[in-house]
């Protein structure tokens, strides 16, 4: 429903005793956000976690995002970024498909 959020959050490892870790706050839009439901999510990495680790983590809970990978570009606080890109606390991590129109 158009205005409606869904915000979710995901711990990244099952072990208790993290000493180490980061709340990134990921976007879903367009296809994303159709293939999870959501338009933003809490997702827990370890610290020094990359875009990478960010979306296989993703994919590890919503696999059909597989099928974007390939031509998703992403965005951290608003700038387009490699998968490289080491994520901090409190980052925003957007994860956006190719969109098409006429």
């Amino acid at each position: 429903m158009e205005g409606e959020r869904k915000i979710q959050k995901v711990d990244s490892a099952p072990e208790k005793n993290k000493n180490s870790s980061v709340v990134v706050k990921v976007l879903f839009f367009a296809r994303a956000r159709d293939i999870t439901g959501l338009t933003e999510m809490l997702l827990e990495v370890s610290s020094g976690s990359t875009a990478r680790d960010c979306l296989n983590k993703l994919v590890g809970k919503f696999p059909s995002l597989e099928e974007i990978r390939g031509c998703m570009v992403l965005a951290l606080n608003e700038e387009y970024t490699p998968e490289s890109a080491v994520v901090k606390d409190r980052d925003e991590l957007a994860i956006i498909p190719p969109i098409s129109g006429g």
